[in-house]
């Protein structure tokens, strides 16, 4: 079983930065994909980010690609996703997924995380 904490949401302006964190327990993080969705109010769960196990490969939806960075700390068990030059679209709540898989564009976790906040004032 793997549990995750997200942390590093908030209220910030547009234009500005957040970096979210999430730390997973359990001995198989190392080993295991990682990534981020997250879900605007009155909108579906959608896919952020993903990046393998090794950190050698990494997607992005097309919104926030060149804006957004995943990167992982296998030591820490911990995935971080630098947001940077966000937009009012960018508000949800942002929740970390661990394990599973990646196919046809789409990322398929085996665990969530219960989320962090993130809203973006205009």
């Amino acid at each position: 079983q793997v549990q995750l904490v997200e942390s590093g949401g908030g209220l910030v302006q547009a234009g500005e930065s957040l970096r979210l964190a999430c730390e997973a327990s359990g001995r198989t993080f190392s080993t295991s994909a990682t990534g981020w969705f997250r879900q605007a109010p009155g909108k579906e769960r959608e896919f952020v980010a993903f990046i393998s196990w090794s950190g050698d490969t990494t997607y992005y939806a097309d919104s926030v690609k060149g804006r957004f960075t995943i990167s992982r700390d296998n030591a820490k068990k911990t995935v971080f996703l630098q947001m940077n030059r966000l937009k009012p679209e960018d508000t949800g709540d942002y929740y970390c997924a661990v394990g599973g898989y990646y196919s046809s564009s789409k990322y398929f976790p085996n665990y969530w995380g219960q989320g962090t906040q993130v809203t973006v004032s205009s």
